[in-house]
């Protein structure tokens, strides 16, 4: 822990005590307090999916009674949030062929037969996604203490692919609706919404959960959601830099309670999960530096929540099962995927 031992504060939850002109003393000291490497052999390839095991899915599934069903995912069409960082776009969808060339063209098929094709081109993070155990190294360093150009090279993910998580994602799910929590303290009476630059702190997390009651406890296995109220507001407003701008976020100081709490994923209804902009004053997503690599954490983003948040005030219940796998695509860091709430 030498990291530590000139700033005792490096592993503090308060963002006040944060020294912003030195991200690397307080991500280096956390990385090495909150590391799991080794804890699932040295050959694990799930990190803290490890977590959700066969009777965590089954009490998930007890947690179904109304029948009633979730897609927590955005649109994947071309008015989605990318503007083109790192060569992101978003999805373009083309006709191969289509009823037109059927009824004017004809196909080749016999008896008047006819059908119609497509194909979709977009990078695996462009809208409501999983990052990958590969997709975040520390300092060259990949999850579970290897070089990360063993990992990952130009064949992909050679080791923690996300194909390998393809049925692992099926557990309990639980939403902390902070921006419905605390947006009316923070904005206008009524608010859903959290503003942007808003630092969610333990400190918020567990008093939403105090607020939202028993069905939002948060332990071994579960499947996080936080919802901020972000993407509400794109969807009102348009997308105004939702991809890679200033947002509500957990905050750095969280990677603790995420350690301690032992979830299995946290996915967020923002572009980055994190705060932006970052505590630091050159940082970039320091807490995803230390929760993939380090804690092998599986982060969700650009989720759509707002729809199972109004449900889970209506009732009062914040608990359902969740099943999210992500496309078994070999090698892959990351995955769209089709979240799906049962409640």
């Amino acid at each position: 822990m030498s990291a530590t031992v000139g700033n005792p504060r490096a592993l503090t939850e308060d963002p006040a005590e944060l020294d912003r002109s030195d991200p690397l003393t307080h991500i280096a000291a956390a990385a090495e307090a909150y590391r799991n490497w080794g804890r699932w052999g040295d050959d694990d390839r799930l990190g803290t999916l490890n977590f959700i095991d066969d009777d965590a899915r089954a009490r998930a599934a007890s947690l179904v009674q109304r029948g009633a069903s979730f897609s927590l995912s955005q649109p994947f069409d071309m008015n989605g949030p990318q503007q083109g960082w790192r060569r992101r776009t978003n999805p373009v969808h083309t006709m191969l062929d289509t009823g037109t060339d059927a009824e004017f063209v004809g196909q080749g098929f016999p008896h008047g037969l006819g059908g119609a094709d497509d194909v979709i081109a977009m990078p695996l993070q462009c809208s409501t996604q999983w990052d990958g155990l590969g997709h975040i190294f520390d300092r060259g360093v990949a999850w579970n203490g290897r070089p990360a150009g063993r990992v990952v090279t130009s064949e992909g993910d050679l080791v923690t692919g996300i194909e390998h998580a393809a049925s692992a994602i099926v557990g309990r799910g639980v939403l902390l609706d902070v921006g419905r929590f605390l947006g009316p303290r923070l904005g206008e009476p009524g608010s859903s919404e959290l503003p942007d630059g808003y630092a969610i702190t333990v400190d918020d997390l567990e008093a939403c959960i105090a607020a939202q009651g028993p069905t939002s406890r948060v332990g071994r296995g579960d499947l996080l959601l936080v919802r901020t109220g972000r993407y509400a507001r794109a969807k009102r407003e348009g997308w105004n830099g939702y991809a890679g701008g200033p947002s509500a976020g957990l905050s750095f100081t969280t990677a603790g309670w995420i350690h301690r709490t032992e979830v299995a994923a946290v996915a967020t209804d923002t572009w980055g999960f994190e705060v932006r902009p970052n505590e630091f004053d050159e940082a970039f997503q320091p807490l995803h530096q230390v929760v993939i690599p380090n804690i092998g954490l599986t982060v969700g983003e650009m989720w759509d929540l707002d729809a199972l948040a109004a449900d889970c005030a209506a009732d009062g219940r914040y608990e359902f099962l969740l099943t999210a796998p992500p496309l078994p695509i070999t090698g892959a860091v990351g995955s769209p995927v089709n979240p799906i709430a049962l409640k």
